[in-house]
């Protein structure tokens, strides 16, 4: 039998409802691990973000900033296990029209560096909550992730600086 799924992009968590679910215990429930990511994201009023699995944050910059940049041709990133204080100065990206320096939303240590923006800067653009991250780090401070901006506050913050 087939699953109906009904999606609201808004809520917290979507549900599939299986048609003889009445007889089976209850509404069956689907992980949707696009939402539960974006969900997770926090924002920083630098216009990074971060989410955080298994206790490693992964960060780049909003879709606000990637835009504000225009074409990225160069991203300068830090090495692997550099030490970063929240706040610190991490790298830098450059387009055709801006520089714009990297800041770390989190204290921690970097675990990974984003080797495909080497060759290809453009995926900040393409992709800037997917591809085109910038870094994986450790957190030394994980309370740190709640005092960022949720998605919401973020927009929220975007309309204030835009008035």
């Amino acid at each position: 039998m087939a699953l109906r799924c009904v999606w609201n992009l808004r809520a917290v968590a979507s549900r599939c409802l299986h048609p003889t679910a009445h007889r089976i215990g209850g509404p069956l429930r689907s992980l949707s691990t696009a939402r539960a990511a974006l969900s997770a994201r926090k924002f920083t009023d630098k216009h990074e973000w971060v989410t955080v699995e298994n206790g490693i944050g992964t960060v780049g910059i909003s879709n606000y900033a990637q835009e504000a940049l225009g074409d990225v041709v160069y991203c300068g990133l830090p090495e692997i296990s550099t030490k970063l204080n929240q706040l610190d100065e991490f790298g830098a990206l450059e387009s055709v029209k801006a520089a714009s320096e990297l800041y770390s939303p989190l204290t921690g240590e970097v675990t990974d560096v984003n080797q495909a923006l080497a060759d290809n800067p453009g995926l900040v653009n393409k992709s800037c909550y997917g591809e085109g991250w910038l870094i994986k780090m450790t957190l030394d401070n994980p309370a740190e992730v709640d005092e960022l901006m949720d998605e919401e506050a973020y927009e929220k913050f975007l309309k204030s600086i835009e008035d």
